[in-house]
């Protein structure tokens, strides 16, 4: 007969793997993908580096659970405003604005999910991952065409270029310990978005 698991044991290998996703969070955080080795992830964790292959086949699988789990509650976070009530052109300037500030917030984070170099497997996650924030973003501008609110247009060409800039717009300051001129970049950020997505002119 096979052997099986208990649910005691079960219930300890989850709690140590979420244990070393957050280590791993952390660490790549601190120093980027590049330099996330299992052996300091490891030594994060407090545990030995072979039993980081316990719970990941390799370092390449740990980064793009990482990944998905930091990009998925960034992606959650804005989708909760955007898709929320009220005036669809308020959300939008709410969501760029909340966006960016958390990944100023965290900014060694926010910088390994937007530009970080990283394996070939988390660079397909960060694309699957800007397709997901286009599609937020082509939501809404849809929704406020509908309203009357945003003149007609190609809302997923205008999603594709809020998610670019957004991005490319954040990438230098994300790398700047200074945080002083943070409420200016949110200011100049969602007033750039907003005139990407045309509102306020004629429709």
């Amino acid at each position: 007969m096979a052997y099986r698991k208990t649910p005691a044991e079960i219930r300890r290998l989850d709690a140590a793997r979420e244990h070393l996703i957050s280590c791993a969070t952390v660490v790549v955080a601190e120093v980027g993908w590049s330099q996330a080795s299992v052996t300091a992830v490891a030594d994060a964790a407090g545990i030995a580096a072979g039993s980081v292959y316990q719970h990941f086949p390799s370092k390449a699988a740990l980064a793009v659970e990482v990944f998905r789990r930091a990009a998925g509650r960034e992606v959650e976070v804005l989708g909760a405003v955007l898709r929320g009530p009220g005036d669809p052109v308020a959300r939008l300037s709410q969501g760029i604005e909340v966006f960016a500030r958390r990944a100023l917030e965290n900014r060694g984070l926010a910088y390994a999910l937007l530009a970080a170099p990283a394996e070939a497997a988390v660079g397909a996650e960060r694309l699957d991952f800007r397709r997901r924030y286009r599609a937020l973003f082509a939501d809404v501008v849809h929704q406020g065409m509908a309203a009357g609110l945003l003149p007609a247009q190609n809302g997923e060409i205008t999603a594709a270029a809020l998610t670019g800039a957004v991005g490319e717009v954040l990438v230098d300051p994300l790398g700047t310990p200074d945080q002083s001129a943070t409420d200016e970049l949110l200011t100049e950020l969602t007033a750039t978005a907003l005139r990407c997505a045309g509102a306020g002119a004629p429709h």
